[in-house]
C-alpha cells in the first residue's frame, strides 16, 4: 500500500515548479496544500502557537526561494519542505533561549570539571549531579570538554567546531558520543 500515491507527488512538484516562477496561484495552492502539516511539526517542537506561526510563515518564504533547487529525486515535496520546517523550528528555539556562556565563563566551568572534586563542594551536591560529574570525568577530556561545553555551556556543534578548532563532524561526534557514554554508565550504575 502506497501512502502518498505518484500523482500527489506530481502534483506537488508541479506547485513547487510554480513556485520557482512566482506563479502566485500555485504558491497560494501550495500553501494550503502543507500548511497544516507544517504548523503542526513547527509546533511540535516549539511549543508555542505564535512561535509556530512564525516558523511556518518562514518556511513558506524559505521554501519559495529554494523552490528553484528541488529536486524530486531526492526527496517528496513534503519530505522537502518538513525538513525545512524542521530547521526553521530548531532555529527559532535556540534563538529564544538564554545567550550562550561567553569564553571566559565557559573555561572556568570546564576547569571547574576538570579539577579534582573538593570534599565540602562533593558533600553539598546531590548524589545525581554528583554521579554525573563522575562520569563526565570518564570520558577521553575531547568529548568531556564537547558535552561541557553543549550542555553547560549552552553551545551548538558549529560554535563547539570554531572554539575547539575541530571539524563540525567531529564536535557532533564528540558530543554524541560523550553523552550515550555518560547515559549508559548511569543506566549501568542505576541496574546495580
Amino acid at each position: 500500500m502506497q501512502l502518498y500515491p505518484r500523482a500527489d507527488r506530481a502534483a506537488d512538484a508541479a506547485l513547487v515548479d510554480g513556485l520557482a516562477l512566482d506563479d502566485a496561484q500555485a504558491a497560494a495552492a501550495f500553501v494550503h496544500r502543507f500548511q497544516r502539516p507544517v504548523y503542526g511539526l513547527a509546533l511540535s517542537i516549539t511549543r508555542d502557537a505564535a512561535l509556530a506561526e512564525d516558523v511556518s510563515q518562514e518556511v513558506f518564504v524559505r521554501a519559495w526561494r529554494a523552490a528553484a533547487s528541488y529536486d524530486v529525486r531526492r526527496a517528496s515535496v513534503l519530505t522537502w519542505l518538513l525538513t525545512i520546517t524542521r530547521n526553521a523550528a530548531i532555529d527559532a528555539v535556540r534563538m529564544r533561549r538564554a545567550t550562550p556562556t561567553e569564553g571566559a565563563e565557559l573555561e572556568e566551568i570546564l576547569t571547574e570539571t576538570l579539577r579534582a572534586p573538593d570534599t565540602e563542594q562533593t558533600a553539598l551536591r546531590n548524589v545525581e549531579r554528583d554521579q554525573v560529574v563522575r562520569r563526565l570525568r570518564e570520558l577521553p577530556p575531547e568529548q568531556m570538554r564537547a558535552v561541557v561545553l553543549a550542555v553547560i555551556g549552552g553551545c551548538t556543534a558549529l560554535e563547539i567546531s570554531r572554539l575547539e578548532g575541530i571539524p563540525l563532524g567531529t564536535a557532533k561526534t564528540r558530543i554524541r558520543t560523550g553523552l550515550r557514554r555518560v547515559r549508559q554508565q548511569l543506566e549501568e550504575a542505576h541496574r546495580d
